[in-house]
């Protein structure tokens, strides 16, 4: 069964209020052997088409991961992605900038590790960071040595949102889609992951002082992600708003979202550089050997 995946886009230009846009829908699958299957055949027909998308060798795809803090993104990830060649994909996870980023605008790193054409490139946290926990911890843009005319707050915000929109367009009129996943994970769920994560010793590890710092901002964030995502869903880019206080859900609503994506570009085999008559000669000859 193919799932709609429309209800989980936001429209271009269209405010996002969170509160209205679900955590938790009814299951995509009966049960965890459907959800193996349902699952299995999405990531059997990605790796297929990223084998296309590879000879073609004209698209490329940047999948771009945001949410909250245990919201699934390295689960969706690692189940969704299962199947591809790593040959011909890529992960980065942009967390704290170096020095030297620092002294380049917000764009330069993330623009570093895009895709090239014929391959996939997943964004573990992106560029969109900047107007988001950047956002949330105003000291972290103090420390990024702006000049004042380009600092001022509201204004840098909506001209980041520019600059963001502007990089994806020309992005996608050379070639790369790209797809953009907000995991939305209701508060209470998170508090039961973290409880899970506490509660494992194999997991304590996931859990620093931090994770409770930025959770007592979740009306911030919150409010930082309804602005991003309302600025900067187009239609060559969309943002889809995933309910992922169920793991499985999310993972087959990415997975059938990528999968679309792909299918819709024109896409061929590249001819081969010798003739039918020329291919059969050279099988004959190897059969002798």
């Amino acid at each position: 069964m193919t799932i709609d995946t429309q209800a989980y886009r936001v429209p271009a230009g269209q405010k996002v209020k969170l509160k209205h846009w679900a955590t938790r829908v009814d299951p995509l699958y009966s049960d965890k052997g459907d959800y193996e299957k349902r699952l299995g055949a999405q990531v059997e027909r990605l790796s297929e088409l990223q084998n296309l998308l590879y000879a073609h060798n004209r698209y490329a795809l940047l999948v771009i991961f945001q949410a909250m803090d245990a919201a699934g993104k390295d689960g969706v990830i690692k189940h969704v992605m299962s199947g591809v060649n790593p040959q011909g994909c890529q992960v980065f996870s942009f967390k704290h900038p170096s020095a030297q980023e620092l002294d380049h605008d917000f764009l330069w790193r993330t623009t570093q590790c895009l895709p090239e054409r014929g391959r996939i490139g997943i964004f573990n946290r992106s560029y969109y960071e900047e107007v988001l926990i950047v956002r949330v911890h105003p000291e972290i843009l103090k420390a990024q040595s702006l000049p004042k005319e380009a600092a001022r707050a509201p204004a840098i915000w909506q001209q980041r949102y520019e600059s963001i929109t502007h990089l994806e367009q020309h992005l996608h009129r050379n070639g790369t889609r790209v797809l953009k996943f907000f995991l939305h994970l209701s508060k209470d769920e998170q508090r039961q992951r973290f409880l899970a994560r506490l509660e494992d010793p194999a997991k304590n590890w996931k859990f620093t002082a931090d994770d409770m710092a930025e959770r007592e901002l979740w009306p911030k964030y919150q409010q930082a992600y309804a602005e991003m995502l309302g600025a900067t869903s187009s239609a060559e880019a969309p943002w889809h708003v995933v309910p992922a206080d169920d793991k499985r859900n999310a993972r087959l609503i990415v997975a059938q979202v990528i999968v679309d994506a792909l299918k819709a570009l024109k896409m061929s085999y590249p001819e081969p550089t010798l003739d039918a008559a020329e291919l059969a000669a050279i099988k004959k000859r190897l059969s002798r050997a």
